[in-house]
């Protein structure tokens, strides 16, 4: 008897998902709770185990290609050598408004698609120019026209004739004119070949599933959730310094360790910024818990795991946990309920050398905090002034649950257990 296989949802985002690796190939015997395929969802690559005992006789979906929830993506028989023929696998049908996959390059113009009826608010659409195909790329430059002894001082003085303006007759280059010239050493390291490629040449490149769906999301996160920002400027001499004499005991723990336990810290005594926004109902989220999610780059996109309970545990608890949920999430291993239900989000850049920068909120949670890089600067210390090191916070907060005193007394907070670290350390 045939039976259909359909794209499970392995997460409770995912819409669609990407077969990037079939296990069995057709004629194969599965057995239930044998890895069948790995599906590539808007949050990890995950392994699905068969749950059902049967061959493998025709695959629908094969390796890379795209799939939506509940669709046919494989038929089974019980039996070997059982016909399938006339059999309709069950499930719903793929999408059909747009390929599964966009065209890798595509350097022709393309029309605008048509606005919606209605007053409903669409994405714009925006088409790249078409490559100027008919583009005459520039020839080298002629010689300058110049007088007999300028030619001959430009060759004694290395100087690039080219490069000015000549005031002599028709334009012609004078001795005069050649201070002005430059040298032809610095015009030869300047000078490049201009590429073959017609200027607007472009490709284009699929989205992966985990980049679709981030995209999705902060658009709608920026476009509904009306944000605000409040910024500080932190003094943390005295955590580098702490960190440094923990790193001479053997205990190694990052700054963004450090943060993350005095963000804990912080939202524990100021639970409001704690908080989440329920757009279905429109009511407040209070969390009980302060599960803090850390943002992690990932190949294709962007994931947050989570770091549970985060105010019970110590800064090298902490660090143990982030360094093992880091690598999973680069592995593409992450289990659900190590990536979803965080209370609160931190997003930190400083390790790129950037100064400043604002983050876009994880909905249903209130709150992200932008953490920036470490920079010496001078501050006013008891009316001196002495060489301070400065750390930039941005706390991006949700104003329909969190007011403006409210977002700045947790910053306030942040900034003094940041500044006074042995407190972090109690």
């Amino acid at each position: 008897m045939p039976f259909t296989v359909t794209m499970p949802k392995l997460s409770p985002t995912m819409e669609e998902g990407t077969i990037t690796k079939w296990h069995k190939k057709e004629g194969d015997h599965v057995k239930a709770g044998d890895v069948l395929f790995e599906v590539a969802t808007d949050k990890a690559t995950v392994e699905h185990n068969a749950l059902d005992d049967g061959y493998l006789r025709k695959i629908l979906i094969g390796n890379g290609k795209e799939a939506i929830v509940n669709q046919a993506i494989a038929i089974f028989t019980v039996k070997e050598g059982e016909s399938f023929e006339g059999y309709k696998p069950e499930g719903l049908p793929p999408k059909s408004a747009a390929p599964a996959h966009a065209p890798e390059k595509k350097t022709e113009a393309h029309a605008p698609a048509p606005k919606a009826a209605g007053g409903a608010m669409q994405q714009p659409t925006f088409v790249p120019e078409p490559p100027l195909t008919n583009y005459v790329f520039p020839l080298p430059a002629k010689e300058q026209r110049a007088s007999p002894l300028a030619k001959k001082l430009a060759q004694e003085k290395g100087v690039d004739l080219t490069t000015v303006k000549g005031t002599g007759p028709q334009h012609r280059v004078m001795s005069r004119d050649l201070n002005l010239a430059q040298p032809d050493a610095i015009v030869a390291f300047g000078r490049q070949e201009v590429p073959k490629l017609a200027p607007g040449t472009y490709e284009e490149e699929a989205l992966t599933p985990m980049r679709k769906i981030v995209g999705q999301r902060l658009q709608e996160a920026k476009t509904f959730i009306p944000h605000f920002y409040v910024t500080q400027d932190v003094n943390v001499a005295a955590l580098s310094a702490i960190r440094d004499h923990l790193k001479n005991v053997g205990v190694k723990v990052s700054f963004n360790d450090l943060i993350v336990r005095a963000t804990a810290l912080a939202l524990r005594k100021h639970p409001e910024v704690n908080s989440g926004f329920n757009s279905v109902n429109s009511s407040l989220i209070r969390f009980k818990t302060i599960d803090i999610s850390v943002a992690v780059t990932v190949n294709g996109g962007l994931i947050t795991p989570i770091i549970r309970h985060a105010d019970y545990k110590n800064a090298g608890q902490i660090s143990t946990e982030i360094k093992a949920l880091a690598t999973r999430a680069k592995e593409g291993k992450l289990a659900r309920e190590e990536y979803t239900g965080g209370s609160f989000t931190i997003s930190n850049l400083g390790m790129f050398g950037i100064s400043e920068f604002i983050a876009v909120i994880n909905p249903p949670q209130a709150a992200i905090l932008a953490v920036g890089g470490i920079e010496e600067k001078p501050v006013v210390k008891n009316g001196h002034i002495v060489a301070g090191k400065l750390m930039r916070l941005t706390l991006s907060a949700d104003h329909r649950v969190i007011d403006g005193a409210d977002a700045a007394k947790f910053l306030k907070t942040l900034q003094f257990y940041l500044e006074n670290p042995a407190m972090l350390l109690v």
